[in-house]
């Protein structure tokens, strides 16, 4: 059973300022929540409809009804299980590799999405705009599947850092160089910019190398990518070399 305040408190944490006040998001579905049971996250408490998770203990974890599981999540089609963790402080900002800047990233998905593909390319180090989606909404954690607990994640002002950094700064244009045809370094910054209006005027200023991708189209009328597809071209090129 889960009480009302339970309900109250669970259901807030859809907020960004909830999330803050409480320091508290949650994740749903085995996987996702595994993960962060194998990493440094702190569980809270889990809410499951079977009897598994079997690692953690009865005093944080309860088993609930489908009914009362509906009421707790934020999918339309809730998972078999939620879990509620401790938001973790920021880590300090690991300044050597690749590391991907997002440029007030404003989808859920794609950040979720990028998060992953950082994981998988060996990205340790992803910096936000402060305008950029808040890691922790629910709908962010779900696209992760896990690879948020293993990618380092800090929101700071992002025309600051890279106005001071001493690595090579790549942007994401239309009228860039042809990234298929550029030598590319091991280390470097790598900025992806707003879906809707690309990198802002003032990191722009700051990039040195504009790198594109090619339109291969016989009629060219595509306008963009997906930034999220852009990320995992641009980082296999990277790790391509």
């Amino acid at each position: 059973m889960v009480s009302k305040n339970q309900i109250k408190l669970i259901t807030s944490l859809q907020q960004k300022k909830y999330r803050i006040a409480n320091k508290l998001f949650f994740a749903e579905g085995v996987k996702g929540i595994q993960e962060l049971l194998d990493s440094d996250f702190v569980l809270e408490h889990l809410y499951t409809t079977q009897n598994d998770f079997d690692a953690v203990s009865m005093e944080k974890k309860t088993i609930v009804s489908e009914s009362d599981l509906k009421k707790l999540t934020a999918l339309a089609t809730p998972n078999s299980c939620l879990a509620v963790f401790k938001m973790p402080p920021e880590k300090p900002i690991i300044e050597t590799g690749l590391i991907v800047v997002l440029d007030s990233i404003r989808d859920p998905g794609n950040l979720g999405t990028i998060l992953r593909l950082c994981d998988w390319f060996g990205i340790q180090q992803v910096l936000c705009s402060k305008e950029t989606v808040d890691v922790y909404n629910p709908k962010v954690v779900q696209a992760t599947m896990g690879s948020v607990a293993r990618v380092n994640i800090n929101y700071i002002d992002l025309n600051a850092f890279v106005a001071t950094t001493k690595l090579p700064v790549f942007g994401t244009f239309m009228d860039g160089t042809n990234i298929y045809k550029s030598v590319l370094p091991k280390e470097g910054i790598i900025i992806m910019g707003n879906e809707a209006n690309g990198i802002s005027t003032e990191l722009e200023k700051l990039v040195t190398s504009r790198l594109a991708i090619p339109r291969f189209g016989n009629l060219q009328k595509t306008e963009s990518l997906n930034v999220a597809t852009a990320t995992a071209i641009f980082l296999s090129e990277f790790r391509r070399g």
